[in-house]
């Protein structure tokens, strides 16, 4: 394989990383434009119009199915899948908890994502990337 048809190495430890990148200014422009204050669902409708008008696939509250030990006990929604790899967790708080981190890190383990964004619209916007990789049974 010649050097232009192998994964640069950003791609190769950060999955979706260009992708990620346009998210992130995407996130950066709503809160550019509408400022702090709004409830979480401004954001997320917001962010989500501005990821469609740039050509990317979106699913706003995406419905996903937890399951424990092959039973599904219940059903989360995630505020945004962009093009069906990346899950977008979206806060308007003062600012971002380890809980919020953990909850997007369930999310992915849930839906087998590997990346995923968790945003703050507070008087700054603050991001986290995470990526979750399952370990091999072995």
């Amino acid at each position: 394989m010649n050097a232009k048809n192998m994964p640069s190495r950003a791609d190769s430890e950060r999955p979706h990383w260009q992708l990620t990148e346009k998210i992130i200014g995407a996130a950066f422009e709503v809160h550019r434009t509408l400022g702090q204050g709004f409830l979480e669902s401004v954001y997320v409708k917001a962010l989500a119009q501005e990821l469609s008008a740039s050509g990317l696939g979106i699913e706003a509250e995406k419905p996903i199915p937890v399951s424990y030990k092959g039973v599904e006990i219940g059903v989360f929604y995630a505020d945004l899948v962009v093009e069906s790899v990346v899950i977008c967790e979206v806060k308007a708080l003062r600012s971002l908890l380890p809980e919020h981190q953990a909850q997007l890190l369930n999310y992915l383990k849930a839906t087998g994502i590997q990346v995923g964004l968790l945003f703050n619209f507070g008087p700054r916007v603050e991001h986290k990337r995470m990526a979750f990789a399952p370990r091999d049974p072995a």
